[in-house]
């Protein structure tokens, strides 16, 4: 599958991209050679190679006009999860994200030439929490929060997606990057909490962890974008996740910490709720996915192995000047280290 090699300039605007998602999306598609316009509340720090328009999220304001004549829009806004589920939260969980699907829709309706193409963020949390069946993207939902949360995301997409647009759900894991002054997800606190020798298991261990790297998750958005023959929902996430014990052993490995202190559910609950201000669930429970969808359509991972994408983003020595990224590699979204997917269950990652 082609990607776009960044030849001619072309406008994408991306709604909700002031954060740490959105920024590292936005320097990936400026350097392939596009026209990048930010569509936030607030301006976008740091700076960078892209246009800010303020929206509010809600209403098909004067923003709209960003639109008109664009090549596309993706769409990445709503709340962090990254919070205590108070009933406050929970309903702007929601809202931010079913209410800024429905804003653009409404703004699409309202130009004469819309973009002809719109990515989708959605999460991999829509599968709930299975202990150990692998969910492709033709795998049941699931049920609680966050599964609910995820299919009203997509419902109020379906509902907003013009029929002459070519539309993209992509289902995101947790999302692995580098800290470029917007933050860098839950990794960097993760990181801290390593160095401190506080990286150990956390509650059982076996929950799974799905991820993937930033830069493979901006090259799936870029190809979204850009490849005609994309089209429906994809899960985003590495061919190969672990369980959330092997993930803190790579992330010590990492870090050059050779002992964590392990954590029961407990006091993951108590940290998390008094100290951390987060959401325990977010570090008890998880999934193991792969998408069979991206394997067919051959579509390959720089970084399909947790350990090098750890490396890339953790070890203290720079990048040394004129040199690239790693080399891509072919990885069979069939295939995991510890464990052979057949159909939608698997013999999961050895702990």
């Amino acid at each position: 599958m082609a990607e776009f090699s960044g030849s001619g300039a072309r406008r994408v605007v991306i709604a909700g991209g002031s954060g740490f998602l959105g920024l590292s999306l936005a320097r990936h598609l400026a350097a392939l050679g596009y026209d990048v316009t930010l569509l936030s509340r607030r301006p976008p720090r740091p700076s960078g190679p892209w246009k800010h328009v303020v929206w509010d999220a809600r209403t098909a304001g004067e923003w709209r006009r960003e639109l008109e004549g664009a090549w596309g829009v993706v769409n990445l806004a709503g709340r962090n999860v990254d919070c205590i589920k108070t009933p406050d939260h929970q309903d702007e969980i929601l809202r931010s994200r079913v209410e800024a699907t429905c804003a653009l829709g409404a703004a699409l309706r309202g130009i004469d030439s819309p973009p002809p193409v719109w990515v989708q963020m959605s999460s991999a949390h829509i599968y709930g929490d299975p202990p150990e069946v692998m969910c492709t993207e033709d795998s049941a939902f699931g049920y609680g929060l966050a599964p609910f949360v995820a299919r009203a995301w997509e419902d109020a997409f379906h509902a907003s997606v013009l029929p002459s647009q070519r539309a993209v759900i992509l289902r995101t894991s947790f999302v692995l990057g580098r800290d470029q002054g917007a933050g860098a997800g839950a990794l960097s606190r993760l990181g801290k909490l390593a160095k401190l020798g506080l990286g150990g298991t956390i509650g059982p261990g076996t929950q799974g962890l799905s991820w993937i790297h930033e830069r493979d998750l901006n090259r799936l958005f870029a190809r979204a974008l850009d490849e005609p023959a994309m089209i429906g929902v994809y899960i985003a996430s590495s061919p190969n996740p672990v369980s959330s014990k092997v993930f803190m052993r790579e992330l010590r490995r990492a870090v050059g910490m050779p002992i964590g202190l392990p954590t029961s559910e407990w006091m993951v609950r108590f940290g998390a709720r008094w100290f951390l201000r987060t959401d325990p669930e977010l570090a008890l429970y998880g999934r193991y996915v792969v998408s069979t969808r991206l394997q067919e359509e051959q579509f390959e991972f720089e970084f399909p192995e947790l350990g090098e994408a750890l490396d890339d983003l953790l070890r203290a020595a720079p990048q040394r000047p004129g040199t690239s990224s790693p080399p891509s590699r072919v990885s069979n979204a069939r295939t995991m280290r510890g464990g052979v997917v057949s159909g939608s269950s698997a013999t999961l990652p050895s702990a």
